[in-house]
């Protein structure tokens, strides 16, 4: 009985103990964590100002006197290399990284990360070579899948299309899968075989395209130039008119093809009227200035103004105005073709400032089409028809 009694009372007995111990062992942390507080350098404080403030520079240096008074510091070497590297400082970055590297205390998972470093280090000193070697000794350790990435951006920038689709298949998983940029990877290389009129590694590599993505209009762009060049002209026809399932919006740069197409057959009437369809059904369509010529070839000067007349008035904007200024210009009154000329020459000028091809991810503009942007790196974000910007 007494026994059980002890039990009872024991822990109401000892919570006073436990409560003490806990209430030691909380100052002490704190004393702990005040004491390594105070032993943080100003300099690094002054370091972290100076980032805030976008000084990149002020904190370079607050950042190596630091270093200078903790020589052994992993993290801070790290960081300063690639606070060099973001400066442009590349020599400064590499030798920082590499030094890191050949210290006996850099081992393991932290000697992985120097490397990876030291990689991108080389890449932006445009080491290529030797930063692909740095990375390919990452592969199979902790830092692959970041190693990888970053291959993937070498061999892009490289056109090395076998390489970059073998990594961007290894990244590939259920939560990102590269399929898209895959497809644009095969496009390359069947460009490239089209310009070596190599017809059946173009139309193999236009297949893998169309199987990693079957929205790619890209690849039926090319399978359209294949088959046009090959002479299978109700072909080119099938494959260019299959953009307007994938996306219409590039119908506007294959209309002149597809209008070729369609001659070739003895049938230009029936592609004028396939691309006026076009335009009625997509207004944002640029494709006035072929249907234009087209309709001047086959029905004279006349009809074909009526016709581009129509479709400006359908949509109206800045380079419709200065179409229909142009066909209108010729039936003003003598007194009004002189000021007429001149508002067309103003909208003229003003067309090649404002109207553009744009990058819809980081909004670069270009009068030039790009299937990679040369800004962001990525792939078919560009308008497919120039804007207002």
């Amino acid at each position: 009985m007494e026994n059980e009694i002890w039990m009872w009372l024991l822990p109401i007995i000892l919570l006073p103990v436990f409560f003490a111990m806990g209430w030691f062992a909380a100052r002490v942390d704190m004393k702990t964590v005040l004491k390594q507080a105070k032993s943080v350098p100003v300099g690094f404080y002054k370091s972290l100002d100076a980032l805030v403030d976008r000084n990149s520079g002020k904190a370079a240096r607050e950042l190596a006197e630091v270093i200078d008074q903790q020589p052994q510091s992993y993290d801070l070497n790290l960081t300063l290399g690639k606070l060099y590297r973001q400066r442009g400082e590349n020599d400064k970055a590499i030798a920082m990284h590499q030094a890191l590297l050949d210290s006996p205390d850099t081992v393991g998972e932290k000697r992985e990360r120097v490397l990876f470093e030291l990689g991108q280090n080389y890449q932006s000193a445009g080491l290529v070579d030797r930063a692909e070697q740095i990375f390919l000794g990452l592969e199979s350790g902790n830092m692959g899948k970041e190693a990888r990435q970053v291959l993937l951006n070498i061999y892009q920038q490289d056109r090395d299309w076998e390489k970059a689709i073998a990594t961007a298949q290894w990244l590939s998983h259920d939560e990102q899968t590269y399929q898209f940029e895959i497809a644009q990877f095969y496009c390359e290389l069947a460009q490239a075989a089209l310009f070596k009129s190599d017809f059946a590694a173009a139309r193999a590599a236009v297949q893998k395209a169309l199987d990693a993505n079957k929205k790619c209009t890209r690849a039926n762009m090319i399978l359209g130039d294949i088959e046009q060049k090959e002479g299978h002209y109700a072909a080119a026809v099938e494959a260019y008119s299959a953009i307007e399932k994938q996306n219409h919006a590039y119908l506007s740069m294959v209309g002149e093809r597809l209008y070729d197409a369609y001659d070739a057959q003895g049938l230009p009437q029936e592609g004028l009227n396939v691309l006026t369809g076009y335009m009625k059904t997509f207004p944002q369509l640029d494709l006035i200035n072929v249907i234009y010529d087209k309709s001047l070839l086959l029905h004279g000067e006349q009809q074909a103004a009526q016709t581009a007349v129509e479709l400006v008035r359908q949509k109206p904007d800045l380079g419709g105005v200065y179409r229909l200024l142009g066909l209108q210009i010729s039936e003003l009154e003598p007194s009004w073709k002189a000021d007429a000329d001149m508002m067309r020459g103003v909208i003229g000028r003003q067309l090649q400032k404002s109207l553009m091809y744009r990058c819809r991810n980081c909004h670069f503009k270009s009068q030039v089409f790009f299937w990679h942007c040369p800004a962001c790196n990525k792939w078919e974000t560009f308008t497919p028809n120039r804007i207002e910007v």
